[in-house]
C-alpha cells in the first residue's frame, strides 16, 4: 500500500469558506476513484505549522492506484480549484506501508 500526505498553504486572501470547499472536494474524490483504501482531509488546527491550512491523507492499494489518482480528471479539477482560490505552496510525501 501507498500512503500520500499533502499539506497545502494558501494566501491570506483565501477565505475559510474556500478552505472548507477544498476539503469537501478532496473528500469527494473517494467516490470517483478506484484503488483508494482510505481518504481523509481536513483543516489544520496545529499552532506550530498553521501556515499549511489544509491536510490530505490518502491510502492507495498500490502505486498504480496512486498514478491513476494523479492523472484523474476529477483530481485535476480539484487541483485547478486549489490554484484558483490562492494556493501558495504544497508539500506532498508518499511512503510505502
Amino acid at each position: 500500500m501507498i500512503n500520500r500526505t499533502v499539506l497545502v498553504k494558501f494566501s491570506e486572501e483565501t477565505t475559510q469558506k474556500q478552505l472548507q470547499e477544498v476539503v469537501d472536494r478532496f473528500k469527494a474524490l473517494k467516490n470517483h476513484l478506484a484503488g483508494i483504501v482510505d481518504l481523509q482531509a481536513g483543516l489544520n488546527f496545529a499552532e506550530k505549522s498553521k501556515e499549511y491550512q489544509v491536510v490530505l491523507m490518502v491510502r492507495f492499494e498500490d502505486k498504480a492506484a496512486l498514478d491513476a489518482y494523479v492523472a484523474n480528471a476529477e483530481h485535476q479539477a480539484v487541483a485547478a480549484y486549489i490554484r484558483e482560490v490562492g494556493r501558495v505552496d504544497s508539500i506532498g510525501v508518499d511512503i510505502e506501508i
